[in-house]
């Protein structure tokens, strides 16, 4: 491997990690819902409501296993080791002369944290940048929903036991104490404490933190969608995904913690002198506090045929299950080389006749990866059977009894096209707000500080249709639309509408899977103006660090785990890297 060293002292050896295939992506369904698990072939739902750590969390003695796991001396400090219990494994950390235990798999997508990055009391999964601190095991950065469950270490004559429960080690996750609302009954039904509009991952976890955090008035959600909040990343990724498979959090938990979710409801306007959002029906419900997390919509095309059937916008389950149905065995064309056009094209090479991508710029990503990183993954395409229109776009579509027949594109190409896919971008759903007084910029997007307030007291913004202040570059504004960041927005939220005062300080992480192979990505690399590769992008085993004059200000990598996580880890402590660190 290659080290870098940064200006403060932060030795990151990277080592290319030995061939191994993650089965992160390759088994989208096996793993699709977080909250159910296969036990003999039959589905069935965990939810553990914590005890505190004060009484004795072990009710039943059957329930807990204690098993000597290694030495003393077989851990140095910073190190982390998988241990087996007999009835399930545990994580084992030694930082600073002290040992922990947590549980071993992210409860994200099932990592094992041992191919993690430890640094400074918490634990960095390797795949998708969650963030656990090893003495509690609560979550400190997203994605995911749930903490680690933590174990009891105990030390006698030089060895050392581990005492667990074997529920926790078996389900690998723990769902945080949460407060219920106390007295729903004498409520009116048009008003409540605390609404948030939108049902995505910010709004999710903006409620789910005010139960954490014991708060027990009326919470609200609405939606425009016919489901309660689901895994939206998956659509594109792995595009057969059910709604039930998909789902954040299964039903009950919504009746446990008193968290109402309204489906199919739209909010039209919002006066925020009487603390009041009108909806679509007429409807009215006044609230005390309000988080807006409408997140995007899609962009359309503009061209003549484009209300036709089988052109989609992939916005929910059902469009990605239906673009599969069409296009399975059938031509499919998709619009824009995005991170939605490109997993689609992915999921859909082997199962179409033939895939068409069409987009403006000369190389897929070049905007976001930059031209190398593009054109090795535009290659992965190609050899997938995957055929790109480079340097054009759509002018028509054709149509045969009603149905979509042809795309034309303005460099005279006809393509025959079964079914169409649209994935050019996206605005801010905040047309709503227009008249309200919140402040929106010119893009349409709202402006939040640190703590995810507009400019009206009481109104909280976050995730996809908000700027806000990135520490990591100087407190510029920025637009992160990314899985990560929204819960991250959703959680500072909610500890400020609890009046914590509580910053955001996170770095951004995203991640793209595409043919069972992810690209990872850190930081925020708006303007970046050079790229240091390292390994071999031919061999898609590499990592790209994007760099703006003499900083490092975001990394991507394939196949080269955990560096992203690393880097990511660096950025977070505060720490600059400068670009004659990593070339």
């Amino acid at each position: 491997g290659f080290w870098f060293v940064p200006a403060v002292e932060v030795k990151i050896e990277v080592v290319i990690p030995e061939k191994e295939r993650s089965k992160e992506e390759m088994s989208p369904n096996g793993k699709a819902s977080p909250l159910i698990y296969k036990v003999n072939g039959t589905a069935r739902h965990y939810h553990l409501e914590e005890h505190p750590i004060a009484s004795n969390p072990y009710h039943n003695p059957k329930d807990v296993v204690e098993a000597s796991v290694c030495h003393v001396k077989d851990l140095e400090n910073g190190q982390m080791r998988e241990v087996d219990l007999g009835c399930g494994k545990a994580l084992l950390i030694k930082e600073s002369g002290e040992f922990h235990a947590v549980g071993h798999k992210c409860p994200h997508y099932g990592a094992p944290l041992v191919k993690g990055v430890l640094s400074k009391g918490r634990v960095r999964c390797p795949w998708h940048g969650a963030c656990f601190n090893i003495g509690t095991g609560d979550i400190e950065d997203f994605p995911g929903l749930d903490s680690l469950p933590r174990f009891q270490v105990k030390i006698e004559k030089e060895k050392v036991y581990i005492r667990a429960s074997k529920q926790a080690l078996q389900t690998q996750r723990r769902t945080k104490m949460m407060a219920k609302c106390i007295s729903l009954s004498n409520y009116s039904l048009s008003s409540t404490n605390v609404l948030i509009i939108g049902a995505g991952a910010a709004g999710l976890v903006c409620a789910e933190t005010l139960r954490q955090e014991g708060f027990s008035d009326r919470i609200v959600m609405c939606t425009m969608d016919r489901h309660l909040p689901y895994d939206r990343p998956k659509l594109s990724k792995s595009m057969d995904s059910h709604p039930e498979q998909i789902a954040l959090r299964p039903k009950e938990f919504f009746c446990t913690y008193d968290i109402e979710v309204l489906t199919e409801m739209q909010v039209a306007a919002v006066d925020v002198k009487s603390k009041i959002a009108v909806f679509k029906d007429g409807f009215k419900m006044e609230y005390n506090k309000l988080l807006i997390a409408t997140g995007n919509t899609p962009k359309t095309l503009s061209c003549k045929g484009k209300e036709m059937e089988n052109v989609f916008n992939i916005r929910t389950p059902e469009d990605a299950n239906r673009v599969v149905k069409l296009a399975t065995s059938k031509n499919v064309v998709i619009v824009g080389a995005s991170f939605l056009g490109m997993e689609v094209a992915a999921y859909l090479a082997e199962r179409a006749h033939s895939v068409s991508l069409v987009e403006l710029e000369h190389v897929p990503f070049k905007k976001f990866f930059g031209e190398r990183v593009g054109r090795a993954v535009m290659k992965m395409f190609e050899n997938n059977r995957v055929k790109f229109y480079m340097q054009t776009e759509v002018s028509e579509l054709r149509e045969q009894e009603g149905k979509l027949k042809e795309v034309v594109l303005k460099s005279g190409k006809v393509l025959r096209a079964d079914v169409c896919v649209v994935g050019v971008g996206a605005v801010p759903a905040t047309g709503f707000l227009k008249q309200s007084g919140i402040n929106i910029d010119s893009k349409g997007f709202i402006v939040v500080n640190k703590m995810m307030q507009t400019n009206i007291p009481g109104v909280f913004a976050a995730g996809d249709a908000v700027t806000f202040p990135l520490a990591l570059r100087n407190n510029k504004k920025v637009n992160v639309p990314h899985w990560q960041m929204a819960h991250m927005h959703g959680r500072i939220a909610a500890l400020n509408m609890l009046a914590h005062g509580t910053e955001i300080s996170a770095v951004p992480y995203l991640w793209t899977a595409m043919f069972g192979k992810s690209i990872r990505y850190a930081g925020h690399g708006e303007g970046f103006d050079d790229v240091v590769v390292q390994g071999d992008l031919d061999e898609l085993k590499f990592v790209a660090f994007y760099t703006k004059s003499d900083e490092v200000v975001a990394v991507a990598s394939m196949n080269y785990d955990p560096i992203v996580s690393k880097v990511a880890e660096v950025l977070a402590a505060g720490r600059t890297i400068r670009k004659r660190d990593v070339e």
